[in-house]
Parts: structure tokens; C-alpha cells; sequence
């Protein structure tokens, strides 16, 4: 197949998801989003193995990847219904960092134009003396930004879903074309039995 086809553009979709995970992944450690890091972790392994399966010709991988891309969506959509407190979440809560710490989102602090305001606590001495009192000056609420990413990853997942599924199809047809032509025959079309030739190597050597 040229590089115009669903095999190339799967290898780009692939490649362009592998990025936007690491990206995802980095900030996501930067605020010790625990629930978001493993789920990051296994679409950046899933994602790997679906890009060997589209560059080895291997279906079964690609098909593990379309599955998981159904399960990154689903995930994504959590996290904008999280975000922007859908059904009774609070972006406010402690569920994505599984209760063991209080942090929040990187971006809630540094996002772009955000300005910290710090305050010492009375009576508390030592590095821990300052408390964060307010974020202002923000350009967007590092809650939209959060969602501008997962509905870019749900985005770049659904069309990787499609061109997953068109090429599992044609690299279908294609063993099934190259079996029916005999292409996994143990036997060749066109075998010669040699049984004839060694019987006229016989009739040579007889006596006359």
C-alpha cells in the first residue's frame, strides 16, 4: 500500500496521539494526578502497540488498539464531565488523585497569565510557612484547558478508531486473497513430481 492510504495515515494518527499522551503525561506528574498517570501510561503503551501493528502488518494489535480507543474516549468524557462538575463531580475533589493528596491541576496554578498571591500562616515556621491564598490573572480557568485536551485526545481517538477498523479490513482481504491463491498452500500450485525423472535416470542404466 502507498503512503496515501489508511496505513500511512494510522501511522501518523498513532504517532500524533504517542506525542499528545507524553505531553499530557508530563504535566499530569507535574500536579501528581495519580488516576490520570496510569491512564496515561496504558493508552501510551496500547498506542505503541498499535503503531507496530499498522508498520508489521499485524491485525490483532490494531484491533486491541480500536478497543482501547473506545475505552480512551469514555475516559476523556469522564474527565470534561469532572471538569466541568457534570452529574454531581467537583472539580474541587480529591477523586483523581485518589484521595492521597490534595493537589489539583497543574494548570490550576500556572496556567497563562496566572498570578500567585502567597500568604505566611501564622504560628507555622519552616519551608511549609506559605500557603497559597488566590490564583488571579488568569487568561482561561485551568479547568477549560483541561478540557480543550481531552476533547482534542477524543478527537484524534475517534478518527484512529475509523482508519483502525478500515485497515484490520484490508489487511484482511489481503491474507484472505493470498490464501485463496494458494499463498499459504504447505505444497506449491505448480509442483513437479520427480517420480518420472528418476525412473527415466533408471531406463538409461538398464542393459540393451
Amino acid at each position: 500500500m502507498g503512503c496515501c492510504t489508511g496505513r500511512c495515515t494510522l501511522i501518523f494518527l498513532c504517532t500524533l496521539q504517542l506525542l499528545a499522551a507524553l505531553e499530557r503525561q508530563v504535566f499530569d506528574f507535574l500536579g501528581y494526578q495519580w488516576a490520570p498517570i496510569l491512564a496515561n501510561f496504558l493508552h501510551i503503551i496500547i498506542v505503541i502497540l498499535g503503531l507496530f501493528g499498522t508498520i508489521q502488518y499485524r491485525p490483532r494489535y490494531i484491533v486491541v488498539y480500536a478497543i482501547w480507543t473506545a475505552v480512551w474516549v469514555t475516559w476523556n468524557i469522564f474527565i470534561i464531565c469532572f471538569y466541568l462538575e457534570v452529574g454531581g463531580l467537583s472539580k474541587d475533589s480529591e477523586l483523581l488523585t485518589f484521595n492521597i493528596s490534595r493537589h489539583q491541576s497543574w494548570w490550576s496554578e500556572n496556567g497563562p497569565g496566572c498570578v500567585r498571591k502567597e500568604a505566611p500562616m501564622p504560628g507555622i515556621k519552616g519551608l511549609d510557612s506559605h500557603s497559597y491564598i488566590s490564583v488571579i490573572g488568569c487568561a482561561l480557568e485551568y479547568r477549560y484547558i483541561e478540557v480543550v485536551h481531552s476533547s482534542f485526545q477524543i478527537l484524534v481517538a475517534l478518527v484512529g478508531f475509523v482508519y483502525a477498523c478500515y485497515v484490520v479490513s484490508v489487511f484482511t482481504e489481503e491474507e484472505d486473497s493470498f490464501d485463496f491463491i494458494g499463498g499459504f498452500d504447505p505444497f506449491p500450485l505448480y509442483h513437479v513430481n520427480e517420480k518420472p525423472t528418476n525412473l527415466l535416470f533408471k531406463q538409461t542404466y538398464l542393459p540393451a
